[in-house]
């Protein structure tokens, strides 16, 4: 029950930091694209706490980026098409699944 529940937190935060990350990114884009230094630097400070958030998740580093990299690349999508209203192409879903495949065998992979 622990690992289970364990695992749903971890899942959670990651979450959290690719909703960071991906805003953060966002923030700034915006305030290069004519909203204004403030702006930049609201990105700039959620993209710190995006750091801070991912590395609370007691994993291995490289195994914690490589499982977060899904997160990133889900969020990164859905705010291109929810929050901006982009047209995702067929090859950004298919690269979607490649990396989503990549990350579930790096997180469900046996450590050497």
């Amino acid at each position: 029950m622990f690992a289970r529940n364990s695992r749903i937190i971890a899942a959670l935060v990651m979450l959290v930091a690719a909703a960071c990350e991906v805003g953060g990114d966002a923030m700034i884009r915006a305030g290069l694209r004519g909203r204004g230094i403030a702006w930049c630097a609201l990105g700039a400070v959620t993209l710190a706490a995006y750091g801070v958030v991912v590395n609370l998740i007691p994993m291995d580093f490289s195994r914690l980026l490589g499982t977060y990299v899904a997160f990133f690349a889900v969020v990164s999508v859905c705010f291109g098409k929810v929050l901006f209203g982009e047209t995702v192409p067929s090859t950004t879903w298919i690269g979607l699944g490649v990396v989503l495949v990549g990350s579930a065998i790096i997180q469900v992979g046996v450590g050497e």
